[in-house]
C-alpha cells in the first residue's frame, strides 16, 4: 500500500505526515489492519527497538474532585463506587513505589485528584518525590496534579521530578463538550509550564468518547506541536455513574488504528498504551506492543487492570523485553534535547529550539486522565464482544486496600 510505504519513510526520517494521511490510517479496513500494524512497527523498532517501558502509578489522593470532566469517575457528581481518600504520607507513597519498581517499573507516576495543587500541595508532593528517589535509585518520577500555577513546575523540578503529565484528552473544537470547569487552553498552558521548567512533557488523549476521526487527528497533531516526549493513549473506561457510561464506541481493530496513527504522527516519542487497554484491546494487546513502546503495569487510577505478572508474561511471549533502568527511553536526539532543556531551565518550545522541530521531528505525549498502577492479581476478562454491547463486566472498580492497613493502591 503506497500510503503505508510513505508513512514508514516519513517516520524513519522523523517527518510529519499530512492530516490527510493521518485520517487515511484511521479509515483503513480490517483487511489491511495487519499491514498497518507492521508499518507502524517498522517506525517503532527504528527508534525503540523491542523495548517496552513499564510505568507504575501511585495514587496520592483519590476522588472528590471539583471538576466535571465527563469521562472521569472522580468528577463532581460521580456516583461511581470508587475509593476516596486524602493524601498518602511520603513513606506510604515510597513503599507503594518500591512495589512497582520491584515489578520492573522504570517510572513512577504520582497522581492526585483535583483541579490543581496549592503551594502546600506542591511542597507535600516534593517531599514525596524526595522519599521515593531516596528509596529507589534511578527511578523516574512523573507528577500529575492537574493545572499548574506559575512557579509550581519549577518547584517540582527542584524537588526531583523528571516529568509532568497533563493530557489534552480531545480536540480543542470539542473540548467544551466533555468539560466545562476549565478549558483546553488551560491544559495547553500547563504543558507549556512544564516545558518551561525543564520537565519532560507527558501529554496524551482519550479515545472512545464519541469523537470523530478529525478530532483524533487534531489532538495528536496538537501534541506534536507541543513537543510531548511521552504520549499516553487512553481508551475510555465507561464507568457507571458518569455521563459517558454508555459510550462503547471502540473495537480492538479501531484501537490499533488509533495507536498506529499516533505512532506515524509522533514517530520518535514514547507512545504509551494507558487506561482501558484490557477493556478494548482485549486479546489484541500483544499486537499493540508492535506499535507502542510503553505501558502501565497492573491497575489503573480507579479501575482494575490485568494482573501485573500477566503483563510481564505478555511482553515476553510477544518477543519484547522490559526496558532496564540503565537504558535511556528516548532516542539520542530527543534525550539530548530534553537534557539540554533541563540544564537550561527549559523554555516553552525548548525541545524544538534545541533540535529544530516539534514532537517527532527533533532534527527537522484527572489532570492526567486514566493512569496505570500496581501489580496485583486480577481474573482474566471474559470473551470479547462488539462495540455496541456494553461490557460492564470488564470495568472493575479498584477496591484493593480498602478497609485494611495497606496503602489504598498497594
Amino acid at each position: 500500500m503506497d500510503l503505508l510505504n510513505t508513512l514508514v519513510d516519513k517516520g524513519l526520517r522523523r517527518e510529519s505526515p499530512t492530516r490527510e494521511e493521518a485520517l487515511a490510517v484511521l479509515a483503513t479496513s480490517d483487511d489491511d489492519l495487519l499491514d498497518v500494524v507492521a508499518a507502524a512497527g517498522k517506525v517503532r523498532r527504528q527508534w525503540f527497538g523491542r523495548r517496552v517501558k513499564l510505568n507504575y502509578l501511585v495514587n496520592l489522593k483519590s476522588g472528590l474532585c471539583p471538576e466535571d470532566c465527563s469521562y472521569c469517575s472522580q468528577r463532581l457528581g460521580s456516583t461511581a463506587g470508587i475509593l476516596k481518600y486524602t493524601w498518602l504520607k511520603p513513606d506510604e507513597a515510597s513503599a507503594a513505589a518500591a512495589a512497582g519498581v520491584a515489578g520492573g517499573a522504570k517510572r513512577v507516576c504520582l497522581v492526585a485528584s483535583g483541579r490543581g495543587p496549592t503551594d502546600r500541595d506542591v511542597e507535600r508532593v516534593g517531599k514525596t518525590i524526595e522519599a521515593i528517589k531516596e528509596g529507589n535509585e534511578g527511578v523516574e518520577v512523573c507528577a500529575c496534579l492537574g493545572l499548574l500555577s506559575d512557579g509550581q513546575a519549577e518547584r517540582l523540578r527542584e524537588a526531583g521530578a523528571d516529568a509532568y503529565n497533563h493530557n489534552l484528552n480531545t480536540s480543542e473544537a470539542t473540548y467544551g463538550e466533555i468539560t466545562s470547569t476549565h478549558t483546553y487552553a488551560d491544559r495547553v498552558d500547563t504543558v507549556q509550564k512544564a516545558h518551561a521548567a525543564g520537565l519532560s512533557a507527558c501529554s496524551g488523549l482519550i479515545a472512545g468518547m464519541g469523537e470523530s476521526d478529525e478530532d483524533l487527528v487534531d489532538v495528536v497533531f496538537a501534541l506534536r506541536e507541543l513537543d510531548s516526549d511521552s504520549v499516553p493513549v487512553n481508551f475510555l473506561i465507561p464507568f457507571e455513574g458518569t455521563p459517558l457510561a454508555k459510550e462503547w464506541n471502540l473495537t480492538p481493530q479501531r484501537c490499533l488504528r488509533i495507536l498506529a496513527m499516533v505512532r506515524f504522527v509522533c514517530p520518535d516519542v514514547e507512545v504509551r498504551i494507558a487506561g482501558g487497554r484490557e477493556v478494548h484491546l482485549r486479546s489484541m494487546q500483544p499486537l499493540a506492543l508492535n506499535i507502542a513502546n510503553s505501558i502501565f503495569l497492573g491497575d489503573y487510577l480507579t479501575s482494575e487492570g490485568q494482573a501485573g505478572q500477566a503483563d510481564l508474561d505478555m511482553i515476553a511471549d510477544a518477543g519484547f523485553e522490559v526496558e532496564g533502568a540503565g537504558t535511556t527511553t528516548l532516542p539520542a536526539h530527543r534525550a539530548d534535547a530534553v537534557a539540554a532543556a533541563a540544564a537550561a531551565g527549559g523554555g516553552c518550545g525548548s525541545h524544538a529550539e534545541a533540535a529544530g522541530g516539534g514532537c517527532g521531528s527533533h532534527a527537522s505525549a484527572g489532570g492526567c486522565g486514566p493512569c496505570g498502577g500496581p501489580v496485583a492479581e486480577q481474573a482474566a476478562p471474559a470473551a470479547s464482544a462488539s462495540a455496541s454491547e456494553a461490557r460492564t463486566d470488564l470495568v472493575a472498580v479498584r477496591r484493593r486496600g480498602a478497609g485494611t492497613d495497606l496503602a489504598p493502591n498497594a
